[in-house]
């Protein structure tokens, strides 16, 4: 019932009051917390839908103040979070050549990726646990279906409960005394064992006089009895015994269905390999946030199954975002890289609306050739305007957040100056449909959208970078062309594409559809971005008038609030460019078809006549 003899050595009495707690490391993490500062939380299990859903826009989060606020004055946004990895995978070209990729894959939102949504998820979402009656398997969500239905599940895969965390429990009763010599806790005696403990109870030693430091101890139980105390520091200074107080009895976490408290991030690496491995997307896994949003995004490098002699580091690059720190830019001279068998969270404030898109900065050129690139888009503020309220207004009140003010005298890189010509309580916000922008005037509308990711892949290239040939960067020319990672005919297919790998599986390989359904009299935004590496790219609309309202991220308005969208037959874009383009079917009938196309007729195949290229279908619904 006593506890064993703790050591009397000063030197080693202060060696150890710097490492009383013990630390412990794991290299596979996620990271999504259910409040912050910024969306703070005070009751996340009475109160779900705090911090995982977008609040009403009402004013800035933040007013006059040039530095840090202490709390927002409004809380806008939510919380999101993502979890990818980083490895390789293969991909299916129009003519049925399976193409290697170095690629990024989902290790979150699996069901949503697969129907080509955004796996951009709300902390609520994120955070479940696994609790399917089949374990995840390489292929998954294409090979397991869970007790006979639909793969639905969202969750981070090998979320589990940390068992280093304890959660309270039953039983309680039980006491003990301290013993001290020379101002130490030398032995602690169980006065009392109590009764009901399922677990280990919390022990708290009182505080010695300052400069003293407490001690701590562990408690163990045997048959339900308080048995022992052990000291696991002495203490410096005591005058007279501490206190002893014995908490409440906890429970180790379980691996499924943990308490919220055991959820730190820790994870099983088991099904991350079996779903993350030869698991690649083109494009890859989907984006998608709101302004005002915290995003947590953690990149998860499984390394490369067809290339085990290269220890590939990965980063994620949100190419032309305005980060606050270059810490979470990805570009690794100035950031961090990932190594295999390593986690890394990336943190982002999403502060301007539009299209961007992302991709790893790890030799760049070669990445982004063989495949590792994705789209990413930031709805506006607007969006979350009530119904009837005047859009005028609310963009007025964005120029009280000194973060994202626009003023047109003296920042030449405002995006969304005040509309010309409009004038307080106009442009009432409409009771459908979403903005590309905060326009004020109510001019980038949209009912439907599709993200449409132009990319181009030189066969040869791929081909000796799965061989363990050199690679010749100077003679790349790309020569398959895709739309969403697909090429015509299979940009018309609806539905994920499968491709069956070197594990014998199939995955979803290109999950995101390329064929655009408009409903007749509504308009559709087209989130367009080239990530080609060799070529610049044309596409045409037949029928439909292009309005491009949007580039590079950008609302094509001049500082003077005087509006610059045009429309246009066609639209050409180098690497790295964006736009946003809005075909409106208003006087078109259900039924029609119409044709979206480059008109660079060598960019409509993929390197042999009749099969390939960049073109899709536009169909009024």
């Amino acid at each position: 019932m006593t506890s064993r003899k703790a050591g009397t050595l000063w030197f080693l009495v202060v060696l150890t009051s710097f490492a009383a707690i013990p630390a412990h490391a794991q290299s596979f993490r996620v990271q999504c917390p259910n409040g912050t500062i910024t969306h703070p939380n005070p009751d996340p299990t009475n109160n779900p839908t705090v911090n995982n859903t977008e609040p009403a826009y009402t004013g800035p989060t933040y007013t006059g103040t040039n530095g840090y606020g202490t709390a927002p004055t409004n809380v806008n946004g939510a919380i999101k979070c993502q979890q990818i990895s980083g490895g390789d995978g293969y991909a299916t070209m129009g003519d049925g050549t399976q193409t290697y990729m170095f690629s990024f894959g989902p290790l979150s939102g699996l069901a949503y990726i697969a129907n080509g949504q955004p796996g951009t998820e709300s902390p609520v979402e994120f955070n479940m646990v696994y609790g399917g009656s089949t374990p995840l398997v390489p292929g998954d969500p294409a090979t397991t279906v869970d007790g006979g239905h639909a793969f639905t599940y969202n969750g981070a895969v090998g979320l589990t409960g940390d068992q280093e965390v304890l959660v309270p429990g039953a039983g309680g009763g039980g006491a003990a005394v301290a013993i001290i010599a020379g101002g130490l806790v030398t032995d602690v005696t169980v006065t009392s064992g109590g009764s009901g403990y399922v677990g280990r109870p919390s022990v708290t030693f009182s505080a010695p006089p300052s400069p003293g430091i407490a001690a701590q101890g562990v408690a163990f139980v045997s048959g339900g009895v308080l048995t022992n105390i052990d000291i696991t520091f002495t203490g410096t200074g005591y005058v007279t015994p501490p206190t002893i107080t014995i908490g409440p009895a906890y429970n180790a976490c379980t691996a499924t269905n943990p308490p919220a408290p055991c959820l730190t991030g820790h994870v099983d690496p088991r099904p991350i390999m079996d779903v993350g491995v030869m698991n690649g997307n083109i494009p890859a896994p989907l984006m998608a946030i709101d302004e005002d949003d915290e995003f947590f995004l953690t990149l998860t490098n499984v390394g490369m199954i067809m290339r085990p002699d290269l220890f590939e580091q990965h980063t994620v690059h949100f190419h032309g975002y305005p980060n606050a720190s270059s810490f979470y830019d990805g570009v690794p001279d100035a950031s961090v890289a990932i190594n295999i068998g390593g986690s890394f969270t990336y943190y982002y404030l999403a502060p301007d609306a539009g299209t961007y898109f992302w991709h790893c900065h790890i030799t760049p050129p070669e990445h982004l050739q063989m495949g590792m690139v994705g789209q990413l888009y930031v709805r506006p503020r607007q969006n979350r305007v009530l119904a009837g309220n005047s859009l005028y207004d609310a963009l007025s009140q964005q120029q009280l957040d000194l973060r994202t003010k626009c003023d047109s005298n003296t920042d030449i890189l405002c995006s969304n100056p005040l509309p010309a010509g409009a004038s307080s309580g106009s442009a009432p916000r409409a009771a459908t449909g979403n903005y590309a922008y905060n326009d004020g005037d109510g001019s980038t509308r949209y009912d439907v959208e599709y993200p449409i990711q132009i990319h181009g892949f030189d066969p040869s290239f791929h081909f000796v970078g799965m061989t363990f040939n050199p690679e010749q960067f100077v003679d790349m020319k790309d020569k398959y062309f895709l739309l969403n990672g697909r090429s015509y005919p299979d940009t018309v297919k609806s539905g994920p594409l499968e491709t069956q790998t070197t594990d014998g599986k199939k995955h979803f390989s290109q999950p995101l559809p390329s064929i655009i359904d408009i409903p007749a009299g509504k308009k559709a935004l087209l989130r367009i971005s080239d990530l080609d590496v060799t070529e610049y790219q044309t596409l045409a609309s037949l029928g439909i008038p292009m309005h491009v309202i949007g580039y590079n991220a950008k609302l094509l308005r001049d500082q003077a609030g005087n509006n610059l969208d045009y429309y246009t037959n066609s639209i050409t874009l180098a690497g790295g460019e964006s736009l946003d383009v809005i075909l409106d079917a208003t006087g078109y009938t259900t039924g029609q078809v119409f044709y979206l196309y480059t008109p660079n007729l060598d960019h409509l195949s993929n390197d042999a006549e009749n099969f390939g290229g960049l073109m899709t279908e536009v169909h009024i619904n």
